[in-house]
């Protein structure tokens, strides 16, 4: 099958000098194209020295953007994604593509347990994710922020402009093909532990994946986010109501109740107000496909 192979990178030549020939062992005819985002070690020169294509971003936009430049740049009818790091192993790639045969549009592999992951931090706030995502699209999610993956090229192109630069791709990528109705599938892998020091830094990312939960609301339904909250909103002020009236003796309405059940209504039409423009943004994909 023809497909690119994709490796963004940022001074992983430790990672790359391990990966890179394994990749040309066993697909030594697909295209390898790794995006060097502004890295200041060897990292270039290591994949020169095994006649892979550099892609070099002149300073660091973000492994996000790393994507997004080797999609535009790769020929290949199929991209596989994976990190620079080591952790993904290589022989993987054939099961992920033998998926994409069999009708999905992105199949991505799943890590599984603790020991897959970088910390018990990054598991729990992975569980959660996986399960809130899950919910989100009625459908199981094994993995949301998996970055080994496969996809059809024609359709991860279509929603290039809502990736962003930063580290959530996988979590934009995933709900994007869930919400334009693709098929998406799930594959277990085992990851090894990573080679170099990681790019992560918990406290700003920290902030950053917390705020993912709320771009998977907006990338996928809104209002399944914003009505549950207004009914809270509007409830808590209807019970204030009713208690406020019954110690008084008479129908009441205090500065509370008005607050709460105002606030109800407002982030329902926000909701609303969300979910007509997330519609506008996967119809206008739709149209330049």
């Amino acid at each position: 099958m023809d497909f690119s192979i994709v490796i963004p990178a940022k001074n992983e030549e430790q990672g790359l000098a391990i990966v890179l020939p394994r990749l040309r062992e066993l697909y030594p005819e697909n295209e390898i194209l790794v995006v060097d985002d502004g890295s200041q070690d060897a990292t270039v020169e290591v994949c020169r020295a095994h006649g892979v294509m550099v892609v070099p971003h002149p300073y660091s936009k973000g492994n996000g953007a790393a994507i997004k430049t080797g999609a535009r740049a790769a020929t290949g009818e199929y991209l596989v994604f994976m990190d620079a790091d080591g952790q993904h192993d290589p022989a993987d790639i054939s099961r992920l593509i033998g998926e994409l045969e069999n009708g999905y549009d992105m199949v991505i592999g799943a890590r599984s347990g603790i020991a897959s992951q970088a910390s018990m931090a990054r598991w729990g706030a992975n569980t959660f994710y996986n399960r809130f995502a899950s919910w989100m699209v009625n459908r199981r999610i094994d993995d949301l922020t998996s970055g080994f993956r496969a996809v059809k090229r024609s359709r991860f192109l279509n929603f290039l402009y809502l990736l962003p630069n930063g580290f959530s791709y996988p979590t934009t990528s995933t709900m994007a093909f869930f919400r334009a109705g693709y098929s998406v599938g799930f594959i277990p892998i085992k990851v090894a532990e990573r080679i170099g020091k990681s790019h992560i830094n918990l406290l700003r990312d920290g902030v950053r994946f917390f705020l993912i939960i709320f771009k998977i609301g907006t990338l996928y339904s809104p209002l399944k986010v914003y009505f549950p909250l207004a009914v809270l909103m509007f409830g808590l002020g209807l019970l204030n109501y009713l208690i406020s009236s019954f110690v008084s003796g008479g129908a009441r309405f205090t500065n509370m109740s008005t607050l709460l059940m105002l606030s109800g209504m407002v982030v329902f039409l926000i909701g609303l107000l969300s979910e007509q423009l997330t519609n506008l943004q996967y119809r206008e994909a739709e149209d330049e496909h």
